[in-house]
């Protein structure tokens, strides 16, 4: 008889609702099928009988025989990833955590777990599981130099039961990692490493076609950081005749050609982070690439394309004037822009923000930034109080994301990117009436 294999529990846990109600965020069904989950699981090593369990989707079974687990970490679920980990550990069960939370909260993750991963997986997630089989896993594994993106496994989207995602499932794609631009308020730089990792094409063409998508997200932190590289890639997706998303920066959109190739290679929707029309409040952001007087150059392009487009923008500058939210609305309505998100200056353990704002003693509430999903105010603005700040974008999208708004700005949903627009704007409109503006790109 042949050696029976260790079970490995691999856990992306879901979310609280808010702060004042845990009940834990739970969907039927999910639009855009995860990454993290079977990108771990063609990691792991021969020896390793492995389950995922995405708890957005499908409870925990905390008595389930298992001789390792381990979870998946973002600050936004790290109170609900903290609560699992010590209820398997109080069976004897040893937890594992990585992520992206536990790049700036190594400390704390290690006091819910056997262990923590810091950084990337490829160098650590072998060796963590190595040596918990071996019963000698060690308090902290820290990720070195970054990996080289070539050779990367296919994710084993043959251990997800697909039937819990809707017929119009999008799968995450990875080409690249890290961003060439430094922005002021950005942390994933930090955990990406300080450069810009690419993919081959062939590659990455390849692990579409065995996923057969039709529908993709490329979840990159910039899809357009090496231009001639990503005009390579949407030239080889052409015969794939899929539908796409992902994000880059807004100057892009002003290059005809690279803007003539992203559409006939089936660019379905395009998430841009603007972050302001306001100059100086670029400016305090580092956020060079960004020209005002461009934007609605840039928002043409899009619209007599036909793409379906979303913009991010970002409030509470010093710098910001105080009509930019009045301007901000006029902006929009002017533009017809079919969907947008809008947040509050947030700063990040880690970046510039976050030392510069600690400095100054304006930082609110410091452990619990990130944690909750939903509109706050982390900060002592400048030209408002906390609250007011909060009610301001609130606001924004309650104005944004009503009936009379939808219709003035949407065109009818007559192809795809439309239908595309609509989708994202009643999903949105539900968080932001339902739940205080939280943010929901299920269906982005």
């Amino acid at each position: 008889m042949g050696i029976m294999a260790k079970k490995l529990l691999i856990i992306h846990p879901s979310h609280y609702q808010t702060r004042s109600n845990l009940t834990i965020h739970k969907s039927r069904r999910r639009a855009l099928v995860s990454l993290t989950l079977p990108y771990l699981a063609a990691l792991t090593p021969a020896g390793w009988d492995v389950e995922l369990i995405d708890e957005q989707l499908v409870d925990i079974d905390f008595e389930a025989p298992v001789d390792l687990v381990a979870l998946t970490t973002w600050t936004i679920n790290s109170f609900r990833a903290y609560e699992i980990a010590d209820r398997f550990r109080e069976r004897g069960i040893p937890v594992i955590m990585g992520g992206p939370h536990t790049y700036f909260h190594a400390e704390e993750t290690a006091e819910h777990c056997d262990s923590v991963g810091i950084g990337e997986g490829e160098n650590i997630w072998p060796v963590m599981l190595e040596d918990a089989a071996n019963g000698r896993l060690k308090k902290l594994y820290r990720s070195g130099p970054v990996p080289d993106l070539h050779g990367l496994p296919f994710p084993r989207y043959d251990l997800l039961d697909l039937r819990r995602y809707s017929w119009f499932k999008t799968y995450s794609i990875q080409t690249s990692r890290g961003c060439p631009f430094k922005c002021e308020f950005c942390s994933e730089r930090f955990y990406l490493g300080d450069g810009y990792r690419y993919r081959p094409v062939g590659e990455v063409i390849e692990e579409i076609r065995a996923s057969k998508a039709r529908n993709l997200l490329f979840a990159d932190s910039n899809f357009a950081g090496k231009v001639d590289h990503t005009m390579e890639l949407m030239e080889a997706l052409i015969p794939l005749k899929v539908r796409w998303s992902s994000l880059w920066s807004a100057y892009l959109c002003s290059n005809q050609k690279f803007m003539d190739l992203a559409q006939r290679s089936g660019l379905l929707h395009l998430n841009i982070g603007i972050e302001s029309i306001d100059p100086d409040a670029l400016e305090e952001m580092n956020k060079k690439a960004n020209k005002v007087q461009q934007y609605e150059e840039i928002l043409t392009n899009l619209r007599k394309r036909g793409i379906s487009y979303s913009l991010n923008f970002i409030f509470g500058l010093d710098t910001e004037r105080t009509d930019v939210f009045r301007s901000t609305q006029t902006f929009l309505r002017e533009n017809r822009v079919p969907v947008a998100y809008f947040n509050i200056l947030t700063p990040h353990k880690g970046t510039s923000l976050y030392e510069r704002m600690k400095a100054e003693n304006r930082i609110i509430d410091i452990q619990h930034i990130g944690r909750w999903p939903g509109i706050f105010c982390n900060i002592k603005p400048k030209h408002y109080l906390p609250e007011e700040l909060e009610e301001k974008v609130k606001r924004l999208y309650l104005d944004f994301y009503s009936y009379p708004s939808m219709l003035a700005r949407l065109p009818l949903p007559l192809t795809k990117s439309s239908i595309a627009s609509w989708v994202v704007n009643l999903s949105q409109r539900k968080f932001s009436f339902g739940d205080g503006a939280a943010e929901n790109f299920d269906d982005y």
